[in-house]
């Protein structure tokens, strides 16, 4: 594997983390929400991975559009969770319904933050690759001199 080709799937894995984090930021603020009936209440969101692999070469091995076997990761989609709003009793709430119920979304805060810490990790050993790469690229040009 060429090079460069580091750069691109460092770069790309750092492109993918860096929306896990704001997805993550996007759940955390919005995590005390409420709402006067289940189908308007807030989600939790998380992104969905995928490797961009257009090809295989002879050997089998997956391909990028240059036939280069290095291949980055690309945010696929960003899915809601399909997990039930928590119902609680709060008559006196004004955004309660006639029943006398809220519904508060389904965020949990302590897995928010656990995504958030390996996102995060996840980014800074990308930007190492990155910032080693490029160490090794430097000193490989500076041998000819």
């Amino acid at each position: 594997m060429a090079l460069y080709n580091v750069f691109n799937i460092a770069g790309s894995s750092m492109s993918a983390q860096s929306v896990r984090l704001n997805t993550v930021a996007s759940n955390l603020a919005n995590a005390d929400s409420v709402s006067s009936n289940e189908a308007d209440v807030y989600r939790s969101r998380q992104p969905v991975f995928s490797a961009v692999m257009e090809s295989f070469n002879a050997n089998g091995q997956a391909v990028d559009g240059n036939g280069q076997s290095s291949v980055p990761v690309r945010v696929a989609a960003i899915v809601e969770s399909k997990a039930a709003a928590r119902q609680e009793y709060q008559p006196e709430h004004p955004m309660a319904n006639a029943q006398g119920y809220i519904f508060k979304s389904n965020v949990n805060a302590i897995e928010e933050m656990a995504n958030m810490m390996a996102a995060s990790r996840s980014y800074q050993n990308n930007v190492e690759v990155f910032n080693t790469s490029k160490q090794l690229l430097l000193k490989t040009l500076s041998m000819g001199r």
